[in-house]
């Protein structure tokens, strides 16, 4: 791979800009390049005389290099008379540091524009300076952020040391400066006690290993001659050294004073439904200490998390200094090839005399982290402590793929052993008698059932695309939706749980194809009606199951903000709840199917394959209830968000799902046999209908994809764009058009003679899902931008304690 692709995959994707623009240095020293190919004169023909000029000067330049190795090695290598006026005169470049604007930066003077071509070098040092004074005061800012932030977990590892000791030793508070003389006298004890057991000649020896422990010897063997008084001078400086030593160890193991405590008030940072309502009650929080294993084991948590973070943001910061540094010495080597110069050395020497190359606070945080890490967070166990902080790379394994392509195998030879079985059976025959009953008690009953999962599987396949489009376009995923390093799904990995649920789904229906009475008691067979129930109740089992099988760590995340989304506006909003909640709005028709569960099978109706749902005034009023859940979450989140934020566009957003809410419960409440030749009603949903559609397209472009901007340098674009081919975004914005207004079939009833009103209703409901798909990858595109834009890679991690103010002034 070329190190400008391997630069580019390297990369911090929220730091992009930050990093030097790698691929404009290549392309102006192309230009160089072919400025020089075009003035470049032609060969001299007398082929002889040159190769004879060329051998003689070979051998005069290996004779002069053993002459001036001569004189190099009778002048002092740093003298200024070793070098030669010809070497000044040779030189190319002259880095200098200015200062501009209160910092530090640094300027090339190009030496030879007077030369051919001259003007275009001139230019490339010019843009090589921007680059790297860029990189070079992004560092700095980065690194001041780090010590900011290392200096500010410094005082919670304090206060979480006092806290530990407090609540490890609740009776006994110790007062440290009678610990340390209590501990003073008793080595002094041990040591005289020691002495007067141990022989001399071992005291002795003792002696000077301990001495060896803090000597480094770098004399010569004459300085073993020296007189005995100076061998005394040297081992009382030993002595001291050694006792300094012991007591900056003891000062450095001796634990953080309690004292702290007392200006130290709890951070509540996890937040739940209590908590909320207190807060809007203007009931102010319990912010005192409370000694007690259940608050010191989640202070330890939140502590081990942000050193996780922490330590995450080092690694990167390292790298970017790394990466950047090695990019300039790849593209000074690219120049000094082309123009045949000597510039690589007198540059590079500048950069790592710079701050970005010279500087070592990032390297020491590194290791004190790690130190701090593993002694408190891992029990001293470097290899565990380690494995957290440095956690291996998900390694793409060959049995996920295989296993995945298996399924997808199965899945297609089953959906065709279907398509066999009917065309066998003559279910499709309209001649048979039995058709058009079958085919409707079919449709009514079974068809609404085994769509849930027709859903759910087109659901996790426009997911398993966009996961793949995201890695694919450097979507930071992962990061924005704030999964667990190293737990996130990748596209293969959702295939699999899809293709696997498709093959338990399509295996049911087959076995649920039989159509036909029992001749004697006119029942249907229980077990095979039952077989959706199962099913549902298996995939039930699966998310909710504690084991560490199946990607437990994607269930529980998944379950976490399903329950956020329900218990809306009680937890806080963030990105992943209320991403949830827009694609449930997608799946109002699953939601619907599981309102028929309940009703099918709670009533007895699968013995008899028959639906008398519609005609329970409960399963009417949840019919209400079912389709406007996830719109109603959705609003509230809105709600919360202008309450905290107060930020009008969450007003206006909460308005876009309240027009929905109210075209839905129209189209529900025309939908139902009562009401269904009043007119009214259907005027209604026609106008809700349409001012939801158009309100939520033109929210889903404008705002959702920050698309539609008449001024931008991409017109009716974003000024950045990740894809390429601009008609990618203005095909999704007309397809996005089409099946918005689409979903107002199932607002408007449109009914087509060719197909059943359930097969209508699914189509429908799977144009929406995939819309909700393709709306998914540029929301999140649109999202990574901000972020890129704002240089936010990392997420913010809560701390336990706050500080009082006053602190320094109570010291």
């Amino acid at each position: 791979m070329k190190f400008g692709k391997e630069f580019a995959t390297q990369m911090v994707p929220e730091w992009q800009k930050a990093y030097m623009d790698y691929g404009y240095l290549k392309s102006l020293l192309k230009e160089i390049q072919r400025s020089k190919q075009r003035h470049k004169p032609p060969p001299v023909a007398t082929t002889p005389r040159s190769h004879l000029l060329k051998r003689r000067l070979t051998l005069y330049r290996a004779f002069s290099g053993l002459t001036s190795q001569s004189r190099h090695n009778q002048q002092q290598p740093n003298s200024p008379s070793s070098i030669s006026p010809v070497d000044i005169e040779s030189q190319a470049i002259l880095v200098n540091s200015v200062r501009r604007d209160g910092s530090e930066s640094y300027q090339t003077t190009f030496l030879m524009a007077a030369e051919e071509g001259g003007v275009q070098e001139l230019e490339y040092f010019r843009k090589v300076d921007d680059e790297f004074n860029k990189v070079d005061k992004f560092y700095r800012s980065k690194v001041d952020e780090v010590m900011k932030e290392a200096a500010v977990l410094n005082k919670q590892m304090d206060t979480f040391i006092a806290f530990r000791i407090k609540v490890e030793n609740p009776q006994r508070p110790l007062d440290w400066s009678v610990e340390m003389t209590r501990l003073a006298s008793d080595v002094a004890a041990s040591t005289a006690a020691l002495a007067a057991s141990t022989p001399r000649g071992v005291r002795a020896s003792r002696c000077a290993a301990m001495a060896m422990d803090v000597i480094e010897e770098s004399g010569s063997n004459s300085q073993e001659e020296h007189s005995g008084d100076e061998e005394k001078n040297g081992k009382k400086t030993e002595n001291i050294k050694i006792h300094e030593k012991k007591a900056e160890n003891l000062r450095d193991t001796r634990p953080a004073p309690l004292h702290i405590l007392n200006y130290v008030t709890m951070n509540h940072t996890v937040e739940t439904p209590r908590s909320t309502i207190k807060g809007f009650l203007n009931v102010p929080p319990q912010t005192e200490l409370k000694f007690s294993r259940d608050n010191l084991k989640k202070v330890e948590e939140q502590l081990k998390g942000a050193f996780i973070e922490f330590y995450r943001k080092l690694r990167l910061l390292k790298s970017y200094g790394f990466l950047n540094t090695l990019a300039f010495s790849k593209i000074m080597k690219k120049y000094d090839k082309i123009t045949s110069r000597d510039t690589s050395k007198p540059y590079m020497n500048m950069v790592d005399n710079s701050y970005l190359g010279s500087s070592g606070e990032v390297t020491k945080l590194m290791e004190r982290v790690e130190t701090t890490f593993i002694k408190h967070f891992s029990n001293s166990n470097r290899r565990k402590g380690m494995a957290v902080l440095r956690p291996k790379a998900k390694i793409e394994r060959h049995r996920i793929t295989f296993a995945m392509g298996y399924f997808a195998g199965c899945t297609a030879a089953l959906i065709l052993a279907l398509i066999l079985m009917v065309r066998a059976r003559n279910i499709n025959n309209a001649n048979n008698p039995e058709f058009d009953k079958g085919k409707t008690q079919y449709m009514d009953n079974m068809f609404p059932l085994y769509s849930l999962f027709g859903f759910i599987f087109l659901h996790m396949l426009m997911y398993a695309g966009n996961i793949y489009f995201w890695r694919r376009f450097r979507v930071n995923y992962s990061f924005i939706f704030g999964f667990k390093q190293g737990t996130e799904l990748g596209y293969r990995e959702v295939l699999l749980l899809s293709f696997g649920l498709a093959v338990l789904a399509l295996a049911s229906v087959l076995s649920n194809l039989d159509m036909e009475m029992d001749p004697k008691t006119k029942d249907y067979k229980a077990l095979t009606e039952l077989l959706p129930l199962f099913l549902v109740l298996l995939v039930v089992l699966i998310l909710l199951c504690p084991f560490n099988l199946i990607y437990r760590s994607s269930r529980y995340f998944f379950l976490v903000c399903l329950f956020h989304c329900i218990c809306a506006p009680l937890y806080k909003v963030t990105l992943p709840d209320f991403f949830l909640a827009d694609h449930l709005t997608s799946q109002v028709q699953a939601i619907r199917s599981l309102q028929f569960y309940v009703c099918y099978y709670g009533w007895g109706d699968y013995k008899l394959r028959r639906n008398t749902c519609k005609s329970q005034d409960v399963f009417n009023t949840f019919t209400f209830i079912v389709a406007c859940i996830p719109y109603w979450s959705r609003l509230l989140q809105c709600l919360r968000r202008l309450v905290e934020e107060k930020d009008p566009m969450q007003g206006y957003n909460g308005l876009k799902y309240f027009f929905t809410i109210v075209a839905v419960s129209m189209r529900t409440a025309y939908s139902l046999e009562s009401l269904k030749n009043e007119v009214t009603w259907k005027v209604l949903a026609w106008i809700f209908s349409i001012v939801a559609a158009i309100y939520v397209t033109y929210w889903d472009l404008v705002v959702d994809w920050g698309l539609l901007q008449r001024n931008s340098k991409n017109r009716w674009l974003r000024d950045k764009l990740l894809i390429p081919y601009k008609s990618v975004y203005f095909g999704a914005m007309v397809l996005n058009v089409l099946l918005r207004f689409a979903w107002l079939q199932t607002v408007l009833n449109f009914n087509v003679s060719f197909m059943h009103r359930q097969a209508m209703i699914a189509v429908v409901a799977s144009l929406e899902i995939i819309r909700r798909g393709i709306w998914s990858f540029f929301r999140l595109e649109n999202e990574h931008l901000n972020n890129v834009g704002k240089y936010r890679a990392f997420k913010s991690v809560p701390l336990p304690f706050n500080y009082d103010e006053d602190q320094g002034k109570h010291e």
